[in-house]
């Protein structure tokens, strides 16, 4: 008699594992799909860091610009203003009441009056007393005096703009010799435009510098001139309590005239 056979163990087994891989229709399974997203550069951050680098950029080159332009206009010595005239009055002049015929037209030392014009960074609208604006020298302010027939609006406005702090006072002085004059004890420059970078040189050189002034430490400060300024043709008014230098004999350069 014929033995049953037992199935082969084997390919039951393999049948099996294949059946139940191809999940019952045989085959290979698909992976999954994966969606891949690509990143978004974020444009606006990088267009605002580069406008912040271009806005720096530009404030440096301004900033070496000005240092460059400023170190060119800079002076050492009186001398390297073009044009500037020197004179030799000695510290200690008299304080007078009367009237001075100066040499110096607008003067640049001599007598002067005991009363300084302020010259807090002023800027008057009438012609100052010769006399008081001569001791605001001595107490080393710069006085930029100017023809108003010449010089008004615009050019007006940047030549007063110079009068920004104190040590330095601007006036008109009609019928002087060149559209603009700049004073400081014993020296004197001469320019015809508000424009001249001379200007801005003689300022800042002669504004209080001890080297070129008698009285260095002395007030520029008086707000009665301010307030009510004496003009040319007017008297003195004593300023017995503003006198606060020792008067001495005059030194050659200016005469003292009739009361």
């Amino acid at each position: 008699m014929a033995k049953d056979r037992k199935p082969e163990t084997g390919r039951a087994s393999g049948g099996a594992s294949r059946s139940g891989a191809g999940g019952g229709k045989g085959g290979r399974t698909r992976p999954p799909v994966t969606n891949v997203v690509t990143p978004q550069r974020p444009w606006g951050l990088i267009a605002a860091a580069v406008a912040v680098v271009v806005f720096a950029a530009a404030v440096l080159t301004y900033a070496v610009l000005q240092v460059n332009e400023a170190e060119e206009n800079r002076v050492d010595a009186v001398d390297e203003i073009g044009g500037v005239q020197t004179f030799d009055y000695a510290p200690g002049q008299e304080h007078v009441t009367t009237p001075v015929t100066y040499e110096q037209s607008p003067p640049v030392g001599g007598p002067h009056d005991g009363e300084w014009a302020d010259c807090t960074g002023t800027v008057y609208d009438v012609q100052i007393r010769q006399e008081n604006a001569v001791h605001s020298l001595e107490h080393g302010a710069v006085w930029i005096t100017y023809d108003p027939a010449v010089v008004s609006g615009d050019a007006l406005d940047t030549l007063t703009a110079f009068a920004d702090e104190s040590g330095r006072m601007v006036s008109p002085n009609p019928g002087q010799d060149s559209p603009i004059s700049l004073q400081s004890w014993n020296h004197q420059l001469k320019v015809d435009s508000a424009d001249d970078p001379r200007i801005e040189q003689f300022a800042d050189f002669l504004t209080y510098n001890q080297e070129f002034y008698p009285e260095p430490g002395a007030s520029c400060e008086n707000p009665q001139f301010t307030s009510d300024p004496l003009v040319v043709g007017e008297g003195s008014r004593g300023a017995t309590s503003m006198t606060t230098d020792a008067p001495t004999t005059p030194t050659a350069g200016a005469e003292t005239g009739a009361p």
